[in-house]
């Protein structure tokens, strides 16, 4: 697609951008996976030096995948949930960048194939990735003191339900709360939620199928949307865990991520947030090489190390 004139694109990020498909993608579900299929020559496939690798199944039915260091017991643990607008992503999904957590943070990591929708709406996905973070709290080689949630888009927004829910219901704890571009409003009504309408990888159109998808048709914007589903929804903040919140300069949910560490800050959560300039939606991920990509995982692993040891 060309680059509108309005986007002020970080020089690295040009070509990614322009190789992308238009805004408007795919209309159904099915074909959005087929699409993520096609892409995934793209991800970087895990590095599995130092780890140990594993599927499990754990809770009721729920598959996970376990990265964890070889020989040492008593580190951290990280729960990971995918992108995928709440519509599609795998196992395989972030299946490189959850490894390079594992070995750079010294940490066990958790990566959720929770329940897709629209076949399963809310609160299915979050209560697939509550059934994870039990059981990594009760994982052997993990201290269940230092328990980090990382979730990116749809997967930052169940990562932030997750840390409302865990207070809420008594636990397990929660150290620390890593938010990359989290999907937190199904009101869409901030600014850059209005005005990006033609951005690649996630627009204001997807953002409308996304909710659609998780909540149910007509649900979206009502009065009965849960705080769980929806973080920005929630009233109270007070008692959350500290959070690092990363967002990007041209992508619809920017804003409500912004407002969301604002309403932290005044609940007295301790907060960070990094806007990274001239990026967009994704676009570390089809474009892992540029400086302002490695700047970001840089900084991903610095705070979460921080957070953690």
């Amino acid at each position: 697609m060309s680059i509108p004139p309005k986007y002020r694109v970080d020089p690295a990020l040009v070509a990614a951008f322009a190789a992308m498909p238009p805004p408007t993608g795919p209309t159904d579900v099915a074909a959005s996976r087929a699409r993520l299929a096609g892409l995934k020559h793209l991800q970087a496939p895990a590095d599995p030096t130092g780890l140990t690798i594993t599927d499990q199944i754990v809770g009721p039915d729920v598959s996970v995948r376990v990265y964890q260091p070889e020989g040492r017991t008593g580190l951290p643990g990280i729960l990971a949930m995918h992108p995928g607008g709440f519509t599609i992503g795998d196992l395989d999904t972030n299946d490189g960048l959850h490894a390079d957590l594992a070995r750079e943070v010294e940490a066990v990591v958790v990566s959720v194939d929770y329940r897709l929708s629209p076949e399963n709406r809310f609160p299915a996905a979050i209560e697939d990735c509550h059934a994870a973070l039990v059981w990594l709290a009760e994982h052997p080689a993990v201290d269940p003191t230092r328990i980090a949630l990382h979730g990116i888009s749809a997967g930052g927004g169940l990562a932030a339900g997750l840390a409302l829910l865990a207070r809420d219901c008594g636990g397990p704890a929660i150290a620390f709360q890593y938010l990359n571009t989290p999907e937190i409003d199904d009101r869409l009504t901030t600014r850059s939620m209005v005005e990006f309408v033609d951005t690649p990888m996630f627009s204001r159109e997807n953002a409308i199928r996304s909710w659609d998808a998780y909540l149910g048709p007509g649900v979206r914007g009502g009065d009965a949307v849960s705080p769980y589903a929806a973080p920005s929804r929630c009233t109270d903040l007070e008692g959350l865990p500290p959070a690092y919140i990363a967002v990007m300069e041209h992508d619809p949910l920017r804003d409500e991520a912004i407002a969301y560490a604002q309403a932290l800050l005044a609940a007295g959560v301790q907060v960070e947030l990094h806007l990274f300039p001239g990026t967009f939606h994704g676009s570390s991920a089809i474009a892992p090489t540029a400086e302002v990509t490695v700047r970001e995982h840089r900084e991903r692993i610095a705070v979460l190390r921080r957070a953690l040891n």
